[in-house]
């Protein structure tokens, strides 16, 4: 699924790689979304630096090209989720003055629960 969605026909999402002498360090993988209150939404699905090459200022070169990307697709806002309990990537976030909400709480359906409730839902 990773490359149909991510490099074939219809691509779900974008990636920007972080290499050093031709070896993947780290990566952003993100996506536009619409919000129907806010607009043109810059999404960040994962952030991820390899442990090895960590505190290296990988993990803020990614960041940094995402915020000129979300200036440049003139994005009203940047959006991401980071767990309570992640205080590196929070404190990383906190660096650049990032709002971090507690008002929202997540939602999610399983693919199980989709494909059990799309068997008793009557379609439009």
């Amino acid at each position: 699924e990773l490359i149909d969605y991510g490099f074939g026909e219809q691509r779900l999402f974008k990636v920007i790689l972080a290499e050093t002498e031709s070896k993947i360090v780290g990566m952003a993988l993100w996506y536009f979304a619409y919000s129907t209150w806010k607009g043109k939404v810059l999404y960040l699905e994962d952030i991820i630096v390899k442990k090895d090459f960590r505190g290296m200022g990988i993990g803020s070169l990614l960041f940094n090209e995402l915020i000129l990307l979300a200036a440049k697709h003139r994005a009203k806002r940047m959006q991401w989720q980071v767990l309570n309990w992640n205080e590196p990537a929070i404190r990383f976030y906190q660096k650049y003055g990032a709002n971090l909400s507690s008002e929202w709480l997540n939602g999610s359906l399983t693919e199980e629960q989709i494909l059990n409730l799309k068997n008793i839902i009557q379609p439009l």
